[in-house]
């Protein structure tokens, strides 16, 4: 067990398993701080993917697929923003909504728009997706020939390395500039900080956009590197995946290292999968891990309670 985890290919692939999770997961995290529970980014990154992989092929192009995702995962959250705080709509509601029609209204948009029946995966094998329509690999100099550490690092798509980039630039967005501060400042108390001139409805929207940023950017990670293609069911829960590690790692980079640990467990179904362990049994390790991470973050916060707790009542003695 230990020689194939400890392998070149396993970490290889648990850094390309890690990046759409970490997308999404910046994404909500970049909304809880908004104070927003944005349970549609499963639905977000599902169109996103979808009409990222359709520009790619249309366009032949896949930074044009890139762009088109983009604003696909921008245009949605817009819209998720527009019905919950201008039309008033429930916020779980409205998520629900997204998510349904990201697994149901894509079926549909496949068929209109590529006349392929309900069902067909939209990949490579269809000649919808060529080789040359996918986001190109890259090969780090230096780092590419070190033993070991090479294998593992180099090779990814420009996607990859961006993803761990953005992490740093989600941080330095939420915590060194006005708008971050904004972003922080309604998610704690709207009233206190629209009562000193900040526009709550505008930042709102700032904040669905950045996270429809982020998923747009995993919507096409997936569809036109990941899975060569666009497939029903190819997120496999991701978005779900992105809200137990935002849970868990609270901030960008505590969002990095839950991301990493749901990675290592997909990473981990994948190659016990390919040595012939039952299907049925490693299909089960993502989510063992996830409820794991979530009873050890649900300890944790009590004793972070419990601590506050002490503390004030020391203080007021």
């Amino acid at each position: 067990m230990l020689q194939l985890i400890i392998s070149e290919d396993f970490f290889f692939s648990m850094i390309r398993i890690t990046a759409p999770i970490l997308l999404a997961t910046l994404a909500a995290i970049v909304c809880e701080k908004g104070g927003i529970s944005n349970i549609g980014l499963e639905g977000t990154m599902m169109l996103a993917a979808l009409f990222g992989s359709l520009a790619s092929y249309y366009a032949h192009s896949w930074v044009v697929g890139l762009l088109v995702a983009i604003l696909a995962g921008v245009v949605v959250s817009a819209l998720m923003c527009f019905f919950i705080y201008n039309l008033q709509t429930n916020m779980i509601l409205a998520g629900t909504a997204v998510n349904m029609i990201g697994s149901g209204g894509t079926i549909f948009l496949v068929k209109v728009i590529t006349g392929l029946t309900e069902g067909t995966q939209m990949t490579s094998t269809t000649g919808l997706i060529t080789q040359d329509l996918l986001m190109p690999t890259i090969d780090i100099p230096l780092i590419k020939d070190i033993p070991f550490i090479g294998p593992v690092l180099s090779g990814h798509c420009f996607l990859t390395y961006l993803t761990f980039i953005l992490v740093f630039v989600t941080w330095v967005i939420l915590y060194k500039t006005p708008l971050g501060l904004n972003i922080r400042s309604v998610g704690e108390n709207p009233n206190a900080a629209s009562s000193v001139g900040v526009s709550v409805l505008k930042v709102k929207y700032y904040t669905f956009i950045i996270g429809g940023v982020f998923c747009g950017l995993a919507g096409a990670f997936m569809s036109i590197y990941y899975a060569m293609g666009w497939s029903q069911g190819m997120l496999a829960g991701r978005g779900f995946i992105a809200l137990a590690a935002q849970a868990m790692g609270i901030e960008p980079v505590g969002g990095l290292f839950a991301s990493l640990i749901f990675g290592f467990a997909q990473a981990l179904r994948i190659k016990f999968s390919a040595v012939g362990i039952d299907s049925n049994i490693c299909s089960t390790i993502p989510y063992i891990i996830t409820i794991i991470g979530l009873v050890v973050f649900a300890i944790r916060r009590i004793q972070n309670e419990k601590k506050k707790r002490s503390a004030e009542a020391l203080n007021n003695k």
